[in-house]
């Protein structure tokens, strides 16, 4: 399989991941401003997890961008980033609707936990074909914002149940630490013509 098929499947869950999620968004039968304020939570839930799809594509946009071929191990260490991004819409739905209590809130950073070591381990593999001395390794170094990530994200679950606003601003934290597009790759890539 060519990297472009890869990505282009990869592409295509990640938009029907997002509009499987926006579709948990259903308008009040009311046509009055004031009928969408019990909406407000679900509407922030919906909003940080559309940031956070929108982190992943591009960085997995990016990732893809430096290697050459993608490998059986490669297509199996995607598809596993890809099952764990298709549980947003769940508990974005669950956190939303529960008005941010604890174990939805845990939930949420269960599943960006996992799917931030899921996205950590398919670059990993792709170092791993690649080889250590490739565009890829250079271009990921010590991946020093994936490892705080990561443990923000474990420091977040354990905090929901202590208090979930604050669990949720250390995700809205990781979301900032990611938002400005990663530019590790591309400094390594440089201007290439044509490249988008």
């Amino acid at each position: 399989m060519s990297k472009g098929r890869l990505e282009a499947f990869s592409d295509g869950v990640i938009a029907i991941i997002i509009t499987i999620m926006v579709l948990e968004l259903v308008a009040p039968h009311a046509a009055s401003p004031v009928d969408l304020l019990p909406l407000v939570p679900k509407i922030l839930c919906y909003a940080l997890s559309f940031v956070f799809l929108g982190i992943y594509w591009t960085n997995h946009h990016h990732l893809l961008q430096a290697v050459t071929q993608v490998s059986g191990g490669v297509l199996w260490a995607n598809l596993h980033l890809l099952f764990w991004l298709s549980l947003v819409p769940f508990v974005t739905a669950w956190m939303g609707e529960n008005r941010f209590a604890p174990w939805p809130v845990a939930g949420y950073g269960a599943v960006l936990l996992l799917a931030a070591i899921a996205y950590y381990v398919l670059a990993r593999v792709l170092v791993a074909l690649h080889g250590s001395r490739s565009t890829i390794a250079r271009a990921l170094g010590a991946d020093f914002k994936g490892k705080v990530s990561i443990i923000i994200y474990v420091a977040a679950i354990a905090l929901s149940f202590l208090t979930s606003p604050g669990a949720c601003l250390l995700y809205v934290l990781v979301a900032l630490l990611w938002l400005v597009p990663d530019r590790r790759i591309e400094r390594v890539l440089g201007p290439r013509p044509g490249r988008d």
